[in-house]
């Protein structure tokens, strides 16, 4: 399987300490966020990365220089400016179309700026059981996003924010809240589908895609921990957490 990482971003929730580094290069415990992202997939057996930059890109590349690429095979997609989740997917479709042998395997988008435990074996699992077109690991938590599916597991819609309505694009009686955790798969055959030009985030491509019937999933993730590292203070909570072992 095949990985992106997406850590173009400007991290400005982590401020001060992106004021002169990447996201991805701040440290959990003495260790880069894209070192433990790294090293987390790799124990699933990927191997085969593209890794999106913008802010501080030079100081990405050059930590990866430094570490030899950590063994793995690793590609940069370098934005000029900032394209978003799906407009940074579609810049870096390539690296998942390259081998046409391999077109009918998911590849994996993980934000740097979240760990988690979360089964990637039995996401996958569930993913091609299912043929489905993506799979978002969502929990059952508060956020002031949601995202909402029938019981069926199928995207329906979303809640942008607690005050506003909902975007319903597929219909139906019993629609559950969820918190997307930043990690989905996705099939090839979705990338010739993302119609959407220049910078746009991928979920209301999602959600345009779910209304003519594809098949976006959500893998229910509630027993597994997961943080999102967006604050200086998920950092601490997180260091806390690995003292205590929550989280391997």
């Amino acid at each position: 399987m095949k990985a992106m990482i997406f850590a173009a971003g400007l991290g400005t929730r982590l401020r001060p300490l992106t004021d002169i580094r990447p996201k991805a290069l701040v440290e959990l415990s003495g260790r880069a966020l894209l070192e433990i992202t790294l090293t987390r997939l790799r124990t699933f057996g990927i191997t085969e990365f593209i890794i999106n930059v913008h802010h501080f890109a030079d100081q990405v590349i050059g930590y990866l220089k430094s570490h030899k690429n950590f063994g793995l095979r690793i590609e940069i997609s370098r934005e000029e400016i900032l394209l978003d989740t799906g407009g940074g997917l579609k810049k870096a479709a390539w690296f998942f179309l390259e081998d046409p042998a391999r077109l009918d395997q998911p590849f994996l988008l993980h934000n740097v700026d979240v760990i988690s435990t979360i089964d990637l074996d039995r996401m996958c699992q569930f993913h091609k059981e299912n043929h489905a077109l993506a799979t978002l690991a969502v929990q059952s938590r508060d956020s002031g996003r949601q995202l909402l599916f029938n019981n069926q597991d199928k995207l329906c819609g979303r809640r942008a924010s607690r005050d506003q309505q909902p975007e319903i694009v597929r219909p139906s009686d019993h629609l559950q809240p969820l918190a997307f955790s930043g990690i989905h798969l996705i099939s090839p055959r979705l990338l010739p589908l993302l119609t959407e030009e220049g910078i746009f985030s991928i979920i209301p491509s999602y959600l345009r895609l779910s209304a003519q019937s594809q098949k976006i999933l959500a893998f229910r993730a509630d027993q597994y921990y997961w943080r999102d590292l967006g604050r200086p203070s998920d950092l601490a909570q997180a260091a806390a957490d690995l003292k205590q072992n929550i989280f391997a």
